[in-house]
């Protein structure tokens, strides 16, 4: 096996539109910038998002409209989008917008209804039928929007996306099809489960921490106790457990995978996270291709108290726990990639332990000077490509 592997690599640039269905479990922001990049190498990536987020924009919309969290779908479109098509940059522009943070509140719902109308600059631009589907998917939003809603800061994109979803009988799907049409997103983006739920964490100090921006630590202090467990609920305010399944379409999309990944990012609030779901082990350890766990060199506060290894071994088991019991650690993970030339500190023989759990360690320069502290992503992406 070479790695990378520059005839594979020049191969996907010729005919990204054939290249292969890298699928990540992902949610935040941290995959976006490699995700524009791996558009260079194939349009037919999988994006398997967490709708737990519970922090800024998404917060403001999932309490009166009852909504998944919707940010993190907008922005890895955006990121998947393809602007040389001639009108993109102009939905780009749109749905990329957010209202001005300082803005007067009493105003802004004027602004918005300016939007629907069709004679706001932002939208007048957009070439028709696009223009119109989107002034619909704002109207929407506004025949339903409470009057005391704030629309400060509000991204136009999420605003977007919950008029779809109000539009179609609650159903986040369709809304999400088509954004991907409208920006022509290069690969697929899908919530790991159609449901409006919220993730909650015991820590190791007996503490219970309620919602992803608690537990991220994003709007307050970050945890200073190792997450003993992590798990889904109804409400902010609801500490009963419950359980998801994954739907026929996930199902699908993991089984067809040519190579399945655990990326960098917000450890447990969006990797994790997305394995929650009853069923997501099962169709991983059903698939034969490779599964790589990529780790981060920057700072992630859900990962205090934690060592690679052990981050290792929480993952399997969560995947176990998913659907896969009795799977064999090689069915769900088979590559753990690391650069411990960065200066990530590893315990002593650490990656030695690894492999006995039978993972391939992958210990290569991944960290430049120019992406310093953070791995670089085209030398991921580069890595990933190869391992197909």
């Amino acid at each position: 096996m070479r790695v990378p592997d520059e005839m594979k690599l020049a191969g996907y640039v010729k005919a990204p539109e054939y290249g292969p269905r890298l699928l990540f479990f992902s949610g935040g922001t941290a995959l976006n910038k490699l995700s524009r990049l791996l558009t260079q190498y194939t349009h037919n990536s999988i994006h398997l998002i967490t709708p737990f987020d519970s922090g800024g924009s998404s917060a403001k919309l999932r309490g009166p409209f009852g909504v998944l969290g919707v940010g993190d779908f907008r922005s890895r479109l955006l990121a998947l989008a393809d602007q040389s098509v001639k009108g993109q940059a102009e939905i780009f522009n749109l749905l990329s917008y957010r209202l001005p943070k300082d803005g007067r509140r009493s105003e802004l719902p004027a602004r918005l209804e300016q939007m629907a109308r069709g004679e706001d600059p932002l939208i007048a631009e957009i070439m028709e039928p696009m223009r119109k589907l989107l002034r619909n998917h704002l109207g929407y939003f506004l025949d339903q929007m409470p009057d005391d809603f704030d629309l400060r800061g509000a991204s136009i994109g999420n605003l977007a996306l919950v008029g779809g979803y109000l539009n179609n009988a609650r159903d986040i799907e369709p809304a999400i099809f088509l954004f991907s049409k409208l920006v022509e997103a290069r690969g697929t983006v899908r919530p790991i489960v159609d449901q409006s739920l919220h993730l909650a964490a015991d820590l190791e100090d007996g503490t219970t921490l309620f919602g992803q921006h608690a537990i991220t630590g994003e709007q307050g202090e970050p945890i200073q106790s190792p997450i003993r467990d992590l798990y889904l609920v109804d409400g902010l305010d609801d500490p009963r457990r419950v359980s998801a399944r994954i739907d026929e379409e996930i199902r699908h999309l993991i089984a067809k995978a040519d190579l399945i990944c655990y990326p960098m990012g917000s450890f447990y609030t969006s990797v994790v996270a997305n394995v929650l779901p009853e069923g997501v082990g099962a169709e991983v350890a059903a698939n034969g291709c490779p599964k790589v766990y990529v780790t981060n060199t920057g700072v992630d506060p859900e990962q205090y108290g934690t060592s690679l290894k052990q981050r290792v071994e929480t993952l399997i088991r969560y995947l176990r726990r998913s659907g896969a019991n009795k799977s064999p650690v090689k069915s769900l993970m088979n590559f753990v990639l690391v650069d411990s030339r960065s200066g990530v500190d590893f315990q002593e023989g650490e990656l030695n332990e690894i492999r006995r759990l039978g993972v391939e360690v992958l210990d290569l320069p991944l960290v430049t000077p120019e992406s310093s502290p953070h791995l670089d992503d085209e030398h991921v992406i580069s890595v990933l490509l190869s391992l197909v």
